[in-house]
This record gives structure tokens, C-alpha cells and sequence, in this order.
């Protein structure tokens, strides 16, 4: 143990990736059975979401300044995520015409049943907004509603800070829940390697390579946007702002690598939080952005979901006309924005896409077969988009102050 111990975390990381696909690839009875792993791993990581979140965002709230701050804030970052996904969705789109992406692909023997329970009536925008205002705060807690967490915390936050000194001890409460919390964390963090050898090991004895040949243009296309996503718009945003890119990358570089093998954004939220912090944003800003980044902010699921409808449309020989396409870009912007509170939700997106251009949901089933291997990079990508946009936001602010200090990534995924 003590030897295990001084192996950095994100060795340990790829030595279980490695064993969990030599696992699936050599039994795939064994290495189904391996998802306990995993979703063992996953639970315990939502388990430690709310209990951190919620402390977190009232502390956030009760130290800005004033409401018309929080107004501000608010609408900066909404317009942010905004501004940066729809240029995501229409770089993305316009990459797929450009190599006439699906065009002659053979698109048979999707399997129809692999969308079974998947509606795609579920985004309905009345019950999305409803679902923010929680109707019982318990039942958003036990549901997981982030936003509608968001929702009753900024509420929360304001009364805080209107009682001041009045309410106090509530406040050293959740100074001390929010501690307690990221100790908890520290602990589960140290069973990710578990969780990412169950999860591979599970992708590839269920899914394996098989359906790899017929969509090889989809996966090259989203993985050729995902690295202009990360190597060009990025730094770009990051130059605009005076953000040291390379740097902050560097900062979470094992978090990234955590996200990316789990397939979950989730698993590295609470220490994220805790990096940006260290990076120089301020705590305010890191507990209100951050949040909402995760439900709204999706920039790795925008870089795949234009291509794989054009990609459909293609082999199915469906023409897509500018005023088609313009159409498209406008639903996943739209769409896009309630798809974290929807289980399955990039592909509950996309069917609903489908349905409204007449695309066979055969083609989605199809898609389905080879969705683990570009999710992994879309969820890394998405974690590297929320991290950008909390510290672009605190830039903006003049609540960002560059730590010369950095502390190495293994002792703060031990402290978090």
C-alpha cells in the first residue's frame, strides 16, 4: 500500500485503462461484470455532489457584493456559454461539409432496440423551467437537480447575507460542511483507478471495435473538431482575456484524464473547484459559474452533435439544404441547453433532431455502438470549457489573482 501510494494518480489512472481494455478484450463475460466497478465509483462520486454544491453556492452568493452583481454575473455567463457553443455547433458543422461527411457510408444492421426508453418527447421546455424551481427542495436534493439546487441556493445565499451577523453560525455550518465535504471527497477520489478499470473494461467487452470501420469518418470528423475546439478556439478565448491557456491545462491535466476515461464530468467536480481556486479565481465566482457551466456549458457534446445528424443525413442520401442546416444550428442551440438534466441526453438530443427531419432512428441506434469512444474526449473537453469559462468570467470580473505557488496535482487531488 505504501508503495501504491507514491505512484501519481494519473499512472495509476492509465495502468487501469490498460488493464480494463486487455480485461474486456480478453472476456467479455468478466468485463461486463466489471460496470459494477464503475457505477460503484460513480455513485460515490454523486453521492459527495449536493452536500458540496449546496454549501458551495450559498457561500458564493453571500460573498457578492450586491444583487445587481449577481444579475451581472448571471447574465455574463449565460451569454457566455451561449456565445461559445453556437460557434462550437457551426465550426463543427461547417468541418462536416467540408469532407462531405456520411456520404456512401453503409449505415445497416442498426439495431432499433438500443433506443428503447429513450423519448425523444422528453425536452419539453415548459417542464424544463419548472424543473429549476423545485417545488420541494428534498426531492431536488434526492434527484440530483443541480439547477434546481442553483436555484434555491442563490435564494438562500441573499437571505444570508441580508441577516449578516444574524446569521452567522448558519454560515461557519456551511463553511464547515463544505470542508468536511472535500475531505470526503479526497478519500473517493483515491478509488478512481477502480472505477476507470471497471468502466473501460466494461466499454470494451460490450461495445469492442466492431462498427469502428462504417463510422471511422464520424469519430476521425469529431475528434479533428474537438482538437480545433481545444488547440484554437480556446486559446483564442484565453488570449482575448489574457489567460495563461497552457497553464490552467496543466493545472488539471489528471482531472482531464480522470473525466476522459470515466465518461463523467461529475467525477471531478468538486476537486476542479478547488484547482480554479488554487489558479487565482476568486471562491464567489468558482461556486456560482461552475454550477451552471455544467448544465449549460456542453462544448464537447456541440462539436459531435452537428456532424452526426449531417453524417445521417448523408448516408440515408436526406439533401440538407443552408436553410436545413441553419435550422439545425438553431434546435441544438436550443435543445442543447436542458440536455444535462436528461438522462442519455446527447442521444435524447439527437433523436429529437432526427424526428424533426425525418432521419431513421436506425441510424442513431447505429451511432450508439462506437458513442463511448468520442464521449470520452467530449466529456474531457467539456471539463476543459467549464474550467475556461469560470476563469474568463472571474478575468472579467477583476476577481481572478494568478497564485505564483502551485502546488503538484497529486498533493491537491489529496487535499481537495
Amino acid at each position: 500500500m505504501q508503495a501504491l501510494k507514491r505512484i501519481p494518480l494519473w499512472l495509476q489512472i492509465v495502468v487501469a485503462l490498460i488493464l480494463g481494455l486487455c480485461l474486456g478484450f480478453m472476456s467479455k463475460t468478466i468485463g461486463v461484470e466489471a460496470k459494477m466497478l464503475g457505477d460503484a465509483f460513480i455513485h460515490m462520486i454523486k453521492m459527495t455532489i449536493v452536500p458540496l454544491i449546496f454549501p458551495l453556492i450559498i457561500l458564493g452568493i453571500a460573498q457578492i457584493k450586491s444583487t445587481g452583481s449577481l444579475g451581472r454575473l448571471s447574465l455574463k455567463a449565460i451569454l457566455y456559454f451561449e456565445i461559445v457553443t453556437t460557434l462550437i455547433i457551426v465550426m463543427s458543422l461547417l468541418l462536416a461539409n467540408t469532407v462531405h461527411l456520411g456520404v456512401g457510408a453503409d449505415l445497416s444492421g442498426g439495431n432499433i432496440k438500443a433506443l428503447e426508453g429513450i423519448d425523444a418527447n422528453k425536452i419539453d421546455f415548459r417542464e424544463f423551467i419548472l424543473h429549476i424551481i423545485p417545488s420541494n427542495i428534498f426531492v431536488a436534493f434526492s434527484e440530483g437537480n443541480i439547477l434546481g439546487i442553483v436555484y434555491f441556493g442563490i435564494f438562500f445565499g441573499l437571505a444570508l447575507r441580508a441577516l449578516k451577523e444574524k446569521a452567522k453560525p448558519i454560515e461557519d455550518v456551511l463553511e464547515a460542511l463544505s470542508k468536511v465535504m472535500f475531505k470526503v471527497l479526497s478519500y473517493v477520489i483515491k478509488f478512481s483507478p477502480i472505477g476507470v478499470f471497471g468502466s473501460i473494461a466494461y466499454s470494451m467487452a460490450t461495445y469492442g471495435f466492431g462498427k469502428l470501420s462504417t463510422l471511422i469518418d464520424l469519430i476521425l470528423v469529431t475528434y479533428a473538431g474537438l482538437g480545433i475546439v481545444l488547440l484554437i478556439i480556446f486559446p483564442i478565448i484565453a488570449r482575448i482575456y489574457r489567460i495563461q491557456y497552457w497553464d490552467l491545462l496543466n493545472e488539471i491535466k489528471d482531472l482531464l484524464l480522470i473525466a476522459f476515461t470515466t465518461r463523467s464530468s461529475e467525477s471531478v467536480f468538486a476537486p476542479l473547484t478547488t484547482r480554479l481556486e488554487d489558479y487565482g479565481a476568486k471562491n464567489s465566482i468558482v461556486s456560482f459559474v461552475l454550477p451552471l457551466g455544467y448544465s449549460f456549458n456542453l462544448d464537447g457534446g456541440m462539436v459531435y452533435m452537428a456532424p452526426a445528424i449531417l453524417f445521417l443525413a448523408n448516408a440515408y442520401d436526406i439533401h440538407l439544404s443552408v436553410l436545413d442546416q441553419i435550422h439545425i444550428v438553431l434546435l441544438l442551440m436550443l435543445l442543447t441547453k436542458g440536455v444535462a438534466s436528461v438522462p442519455s441526453g446527447v442521444i435524447v438530443v439527437l433523436t429529437s433532431v432526427s424526428v424533426v427531419i425525418g432521419l431513421p432512428m436506425e441510424g442513431i441506434a447505429l451511432l450508439m455502438a462506437v458513442d463511448f469512444i468520442m464521449d470520452m474526449a467530449r466529456t474531457a473537453t467539456n471539463v476543459v470549457g467549464n474550467a475556461l469559462a469560470t476563469v474568463v468570467i472571474a478575468k472579467s470580473e477583476g476577481m481572478f489573482h494568478k497564485k505564483e505557488v502551485v502546488i503538484a496535482n497529486e498533493e491537491k487531488v489529496s487535499s481537495s
